[in-house]
């Protein structure tokens, strides 16, 4: 069954429902995304990347300083239902009733756990072996509606949170256009009030490295915070971005913060070694590991680890 809807969502990863819908025939009257945003270097205003691709299908693209803007004219489209993916804001709650069926959220985990703006990362960070998808509708909470449906997938020794992120995307079209091609006879699941966890947004601060952390501890860390918003470290007072590291069981002798050059660039933790392979030095691209360290003037004995 195809339907009129309205569409939110914001950044890149909201892009594949959005396709996903359109191919599935719904009438998408109208893509709620958020205002143009500073970006780049230049800090140029620029339009979110769900914005640049509606606009490029020829969508009616709307974008509120506060949702509570457009009520009137989400009322004058009178949506089935309004499909949501990473939107970026709360949907106040006198307008939850405006769409027939309500507003349709897909959020990256299983829920009730990592409800929140980061539940791909905190999952990835926390070692967390599954996580999945779920559709729920929206209510007056924090991603506490109830469940229309959900997906699971493993996470791999190598996924990182861009690479996770990608693959739930693509999965999850699939889950919300079944969901809202059966909204009207679907009947969401309360969700369990057992092992809620929350995943709040990660800041630049939540992202260094603390060496003294176990290497599985910092592995995890790292790769759950690539790309954004990038695990970083301090050397000889530089901000250096790190990406995901391997695990080097065999190397115990370094100290936590430590590191070795040779054929691998090595780093000591809490337990034993990692190995560095592609780092971001302030003010330049990614490079290989051992290229960087071969061009440092001044070979420091450890990185500042705190």
């Amino acid at each position: 069954m195809t339907l009129r809807i309205a569409f939110a969502g914001t950044p890149e990863v909201a892009i594949p429902s959005l396709q996903a819908l359109l191919d599935a025939g719904h009438d998408v009257d109208a893509v709620i995304t958020r205002p143009d945003a500073p970006a780049g270097r230049g800090r140029i205003r620029t339009p979110s990347p769900v914005a640049a691709f509606a606009e490029s299908r020829g969508l009616r693209v709307l974008k509120p300083a506060k949702l509570a803007d457009i009520a009137d004219e989400l009322r004058r489209i009178a949506p089935a239902c309004i499909p949501v993916v990473a939107y970026g804001g709360l949907v106040p709650a006198e307008m939850l009733g405006i769409p027939e069926h309500g507003w349709i959220n897909l959020h990256f985990s299983l829920l009730p756990q990592w409800r929140g703006a980061a539940p791909v990362q905190r999952a990835i960070m926390a070692g967390d072996d599954v996580t999945g998808a779920s559709t729920f509708r929206i209510d007056a909470g924090l991603d506490t509606g109830p469940v229309f449906g959900t997906l699971t997938r493993t996470i791999a020794g190598d996924d990182t949170a861009g690479s996770l992120l990608d693959a739930l995307a693509h999965d999850g079209a699939s889950l919300l256009v079944q969901t809202v091609a059966n909204i009207a006879t679907l009947r969401p699941v309360p969700q369990s009030t057992d092992d809620v966890s929350h995943a709040d947004k990660l800041e630049k601060a939540d992202a260094e490295i603390v060496w003294s952390h176990p290497a599985i501890s910092i592995d995890r860390r790292i790769r759950g915070c690539t790309p954004e918003p990038g695990a970083w470290s301090s050397i000889m007072g530089d901000r250096i971005e790190i990406g995901p590291v391997g695990l080097r069981p065999d190397v115990t002798e370094l100290a936590a913060g430590a590191f070795s050059i040779g054929k691998q660039v090595l780093a000591g933790t809490g337990s034993h070694a990692v190995e560095l392979r592609q780092v971001k030095p302030a003010g330049k691209g990614w490079m290989a590991a051992d290229a960087w360290a071969r061009g440092l003037r001044t070979v420091p004995e450890r990185f500042d680890a705190r």
